[in-house]
């Protein structure tokens, strides 16, 4: 009888022995790892702060959250913390419910969002973007229909997005918890999104800014001028026709902030028209200034403007040449990457100052509609009953000066037909390029007539000045999407991009705020727009190509290409960064103060002065893990094993000597 045991537990103990030593040996401790844990890629919502309080999403301590993965439905209830899988199309449903239901919350460890449905609309701001800074009083006006406000609140746990690839992966984890309840294994999720400002409890921008566990929002706008202003010049100085766009967008998830329609596609067709006006003879014998700028930082209280508008006051570096009296219009270039519908590319000018200037831009905008090959582009006059402009730049134009003339060109007209504003969701396949065409080739040829005063309006001139739909493409190509994305040809003309993926999310600002900032701290966007745009205004030397890797020894003239080797050139042109940050803010002795209240500064009366945690990892992982129950299974298990081990060897040990004595 006891032979027979040993005998068996012999058996057991090989059989253990070969199948540790079978195909799946590990050669490493990383290899074990691996074997282990699966890294997951997607997009995290990040912890915002203001001077009021935080937005946005992070661990609620120090520490890892490891919870069970569940798909979520209406009628989910939770018993225990859970890693919750949801539809974008349950998104606005599921946060609405942790808002009400505070039992539900507390059991909420994570969130997961799947990637690749198709629903009608999602815009996780406000029914009216940014409302604060508007010039009217209309606060309650509902630009922005399907804003539910989700991204404005503060959620005390890790949210991600999915990236396409592992959607799938997640969703078969979810199904199999779903039919394996009482199975001895469940995968989980581990997030790993610990804020700097939980560690040092600084739960707002003025007390994270000084215990600097955060930076504040911004980065670099840029400017150009075509044709290039001599300073210099003792000749009086012309008026400024400025064109505005921007190029930062914003998102639930940080780092799937497109933008394609809001506001990228305004910004590409400003791209376009500076490309058209710059093929044409006698820029420079034009009556008025063309001054384009491209903003960053207009989603978080309108950085940007706010920021150009200052240094305009100040006579700042940044912004010399420029005189704030000298600008007769101000023209914004906003969505207009949905206009196109049933053959038609249709636009609606938003106004607001000077009636005069006004009429004489609304009609230059019908000579350049009518100059068109194509009639099918309409432009319209906003509706009268909109309480004002809609959310854009020129707000701040006109927060600074009431009677500031401007014109906001959009795709629509009492509300946004961009049902994924400020959405991850507004991206390459919510637009139409065709649109994007029709309003660069409207923009540049109205500028052309305004500029030469309806001197040179004729159809044959104006039929002159050609948008470059291949141009246009090409840049969608390169600001909207992974493929070919920042690694295009026309980019990497330019500079040399630190990633390939586009995003269009603000970012923070580093180091200290400068006209002519360290190109590392200058983002890939903002790069290739000072270089795109100090290009095609430019005026070339006749005699010599000057090359440069850096700076140019002649007044007036920018290094253009500098970042690709040999390519560095040198050119005349007036193209500047301007930083962008709150007017709130001030950079001294390498750290950033809170400035008081202005009463002259109406729209840093109201600046919620956004910031960014730090953060030291952000990470996101599966893998499968024993339950409580089997594991005290196993342990009783173990011990009963060794326990008949024990008593199998005393036993056996007790037959032999027997045997041996009676031999």
């Amino acid at each position: 009888m006891a032979g027979k045991l040993v005998y068996i537990l012999l058996c057991f103990i090989a059989q253990l022995h070969f199948s540790l030593a079978g195909d799946n040996s590990f050669e490493s401790v990383p290899d074990l790892e691996l074997s282990m844990y699966l890294n997951i890629d997607g997009y995290p919502c990040v912890r915002l702060l203001n001077l009021s309080s935080e937005i946005g999403c992070a661990n609620p301590g120090r520490g890892k959250v490891v919870a069970p993965i569940i798909r979520y439905m209406n009628e989910t209830e939770l018993a225990d913390s859970s890693a919750i899988l949801v539809s974008v199309d349950d998104m606005q449903n599921f946060f609405t419910r942790v808002s009400n239901d505070l039992n539900f919350a507390e059991k909420v460890g994570g969130v997961l969002v799947e990637s690749g449905a198709e629903i009608q609309g999602f815009s996780p701001v406000e029914k009216f973007p940014q409302a604060k800074f508007a010039p009217y009083k209309s606060l309650n006006y509902e630009w922005n229909p399907v804003g539910s406000e989700i991204m404005l609140k503060r959620h005390n746990f890790p949210v991600f997005l999915l990236s396409q690839d592992t959607t799938p992966v997640l969703q078969e984890m979810a199904n199999k918890n779903q039919k394996n309840e009482k199975a001895y294994t469940v995968n989980v999720a581990e997030f790993d999104l610990v804020m700097q400002t939980t560690k040092a409890g600084t739960h707002n921008s003025e007390s994270c800014l000084k215990e600097q566990s955060c930076l504040p929002l911004g980065g670099y706008s840029v400017w150009s001028s075509l044709p290039p202003i001599n300073i210099s010049s003792s000749k009086q100085p012309k008026p400024i026709l400025l064109t505005v766009a921007s190029m930062d967008s914003a998102s639930f998830f940080r780092d799937k902030s497109l933008g394609a329609d809001s506001p990228l596609s305004g910004m590409i067709a400003l791209l376009a028209a500076v490309d058209a006006l710059s093929r044409i003879d006698g820029i420079s014998a034009l009556n008025k200034q063309l001054v384009f700028m491209v903003f960053t930082g207009e989603a978080w209280g309108y950085l940007g403007s706010r920021r150009f508008l200052a240094e305009l006051e100040m006579h700042t570096d940044a912004v010399n040449g420029l005189n704030d009296t000298l600008i007769e219009l101000v023209l914004e270039i906003g969505s207009v990457g949905k206009g196109f519908s049933q053959g038609v590319n249709s636009f609606f000018a938003h106004t607001a100052g000077d009636s005069s200037i006004l009429n004489k831009t609304l009609d230059a905008f019908q000579l350049a509609r009518g100059s068109q090959t194509s009639k099918s582009i309409n432009i319209s006059t906003a509706n009268s009953s909109n309480p004002g402009i809609p959310p854009s730049s020129l707000m701040a134009f006109l927060r600074k000066n009431v009677s500031a003339a401007g014109v906001v060109l959009e795709d629509f007209d009492t509300a946004f037909i961009n049902k994924f504003y400020n959405s991850h969701l507004d991206d390459f396949s919510n637009i139409n390029s065709s649109a994007i065409v029709a309003a660069a080739s409207v923009v540049a040829r109205t500028l052309y007539v305004l500029a030469s005063d309806g001197k040179e309006s004729t159809t044959p001139v104006l039929s002159s000045i050609n948008v470059n739909s291949s141009l246009i493409e090409e840049l969608l190509g390169c600001l909207l999407t992974c493929e070919p994305g920042l690694s295009c040809g026309l980019i990497k003309n330019y500079i040399t991009p630190t990633s390939t993926c586009p995003n269009h999310y603000v970012g923070v600002l580093l180091g200290e705020p400068s006209s002519m900032p360290y190109r590392e701290f200058v983002g890939d966007i903002s790069r290739f727009l000072w270089n795109f745009l100090a290009d095609r205004t430019a005026t070339r030397h006749e005699n010599t190509n000057s090359t440069c890797s850096s700076n140019c020894s002649n007044e007036g003239e920018v290094c253009i290409k500098a970042e690709i080797a040999g390519l560095g050139v040198c050119v005349i042109s007036t193209t500047r960064y301007i930083p962008a940050y709150s007017t709130r803010l001030k950079f001294d002795s390498g750290m950033w103060e809170l400035l008081p209240l202005n009463s002259s500064d109406a729209m840093g009366m109201v600046d919620p002065i956004w910031t960014e945690s730090f953060w030291n990892v952000i990470g996101l992982r599966v893998y499968a893990v024993q339950n409580a129950t089997y594991d005290s299974l196993v342990l009783l298990s173990g011990i009963a094993v060794t326990v008949f081990a024990y008593i199998a060897i005393v036993v056996t040990r007790a037959v032999i000597t027997k045997a041996l004595k009676q031999e």
